[in-house]
């Protein structure tokens, strides 16, 4: 049987390079040789135990490539389609998927398979199921290395300005301008927003996030975030509060910022602690009208041809957040960068 070199978790807090078998695909699958791919902190979060312990599980969920293989109910692709797959891959046939919730078909966040349920990308060929429903043919003009990030960043990223509730005109803070907050950012702008705060204390990071739509940054190191946005819409607090990194304290102030009748969108991992606290007073002793969005990127064939669409017309441009490029052969290196957050870096492409 041939086999594929891949990059796995060993177990929790080691990860290697092991051979495996190329997937085979059912009926209406696919097998997609990889030709890009980028290394996510959820990436981090699962090899140190975020969603629990794995053994030589293929990591990786951010992917483009060539179809290489196809399943014989398969009526959309063929094998030579250049491809963008979704970090979610929903079975769309799944009762939840027909609730609207296709990100939760299978149980609580049933549709994140790569790297979770399943192998994921970080491999010479991965396998995709249901691929008419999860595939997207990528246009001639848009290049592999800026289309792998509608996967996840974009995709994410967006959902928590449109979770947001933003109305048009309205003030929208993103705490954290990593690549998913980065991505909310020009979401809250595309949205409508008339007033975007960038919560962001790393000069590259806000270099970037004023390149992307922030209007104003605010550096959590240097002031109060809460005391500096309130002055910023006139005490009133923002409409929409994006939290783009998945802490404790970061969720707190979300709250804190957050006008009554407002929302707490919620897009960040967070892969520690047994509780997120919500600030009493600041939350209107359970009364404030504030609402508190979450979700998980929908995925799919229709959202990511949706989020193409927005490169091919030039709304945005996500290569500027690639600040260090590997061959796959240097995966352990790439990965040590990614998760160490070492020499300043953003995301890191992935070359096969």
């Amino acid at each position: 049987m041939q086999q594929l070199k891949t990059f796995v978790m060993k177990e929790i807090g080691r990860v290697g390079f092991l051979e495996k078998p190329v997937p085979q695909p059912g009926p209406g699958d696919a097998v997609v040789q990889t030709t890009r791919a980028l290394i996510c902190t959820s990436d981090s979060h699962t090899v140190q135990g975020g969603i629990g312990p794995r053994e030589n599980l293929t990591l990786g969920h951010e992917a483009v490539g060539i179809v290489h293989a196809v399943g014989s109910e398969v009526k959309d692709f063929r094998p030579g389609d250049r491809v963008l797959v979704g970090a979610i891959t929903p079975d769309w046939g799944d009762l939840a998927s027909q609730n609207g919730y296709p990100s939760q078909s299978g149980g609580p966040l049933g549709g994140f398979k790569f790297a979770n349920s399943k192998d994921g990308v970080f491999a010479d060929y991965f396998h995709v199921n249901d691929a008419d429903a999860n595939l997207a043919k990528i246009p001639d003009g848009i290049s592999d290395e800026a289309a792998v990030y509608c996967a996840d960043m974009l995709s994410t990223g967006f959902m928590g300005a449109e979770k947001g509730n933003i109305p048009v005109g309205g003030t929208v803070a993103v705490l954290a301008q990593g690549p998913v907050g980065l991505m909310a950012t020009v979401g809250a702008r595309l949205r409508g927003a008339g007033l975007v705060i960038g919560v962001e204390s790393v000069p590259d990071r806000q270099k970037l996030a004023r390149t992307y739509g922030a209007d104003e940054i605010v550096d959590f190191t240097s002031e109060d975030v809460a005391e500096r946005i309130h002055e910023l819409t006139q005490g009133q607090g923002v409409d929409t509060a994006i939290e783009a990194l998945g802490a404790d304290v970061t969720f707190q102030t979300a709250v804190r910022i957050t006008k009554p009748g407002g929302t707490i969108s919620n897009i960040g991992y967070f892969g520690e602690g047994e509780f997120v606290r919500i600030p009493r007073v600041a939350w209107g002793v359970g009364m404030a009208d504030k609402t508190i969005a979450t979700g998980l990127c929908p995925g799919g064939r229709l959202r990511m041809e949706r989020l193409l669409r927005v490169l091919e017309t030039k709304r945005v441009d996500p290569s500027h957040m690639t600040t260090h490029e590997f061959g796959f052969d240097d995966m352990e290196r790439a990965f040590e960068v990614a998760d160490k957050k070492l020499e300043d870096v953003v995301k890191v492409m992935i070359t096969f």
